[in-house]
């Protein structure tokens, strides 16, 4: 039996809709004036955190939630405008190293201080230290119950 959602349940689920929507409209806004993607940056992040610049293919698709496919066709065209490089894992010939370009790095490091200005303008600065706290617990508890839901999947 389906447990359809109430009103109040769908207004709530229809302002997260909303919300990412929005938030990720902003953002791509923001990133595209310093010539990145959205889907550039979720992989360049991940990628300046890691020992050397490098992560396995695989690890950076676990980190950024990507199925292999979308992640081999975004970094073939990330390779071609310089930003990252690939190549055979030394350890596994099967496995593929992606790895940050000084050229990566440096756009990164050229939008990071307009992202973050954005992020705060548009996201922090809306809210009170206890609605931060409150997002954070509630994102954690949501991002939890998803990734238990994923992992049966897989």
């Amino acid at each position: 039996m389906v447990r359809w959602l109430s009103d109040d349940e769908q207004e709530t689920w229809q302002a997260y809709i909303r919300l990412r929507q929005r938030m990720d409209a902003a953002i791509m806004a923001g990133l595209a004036r310093d010539g990145l993607s959205l889907a550039d940056y979720e992989l360049l992040v991940p990628l300046s955190a890691a020992p050397e610049g490098r992560l396995r293919a695989k690890e950076l698709a676990a980190e950024v939630c990507w199925e292999k496919s979308r992640l081999s066709k975004h970094l073939a065209r990330m390779a071609a405008r310089g930003l990252v490089e690939r190549r055979p894992s030394e350890e596994d010939a099967r496995g593929i190293v992606v790895e940050l370009t000084a050229a990566g790095r440096t756009a990164l490091e050229h939008a990071a201080p307009n992202h973050v200005e954005l992020v705060r303008r548009v996201f922090i600065d809306a809210m009170t230290d206890a609605e931060a706290g409150a997002l954070r617990s509630l994102s954690d508890k949501v991002s939890a119950s998803a990734q238990r839901v994923t992992d049966l999947a897989i």
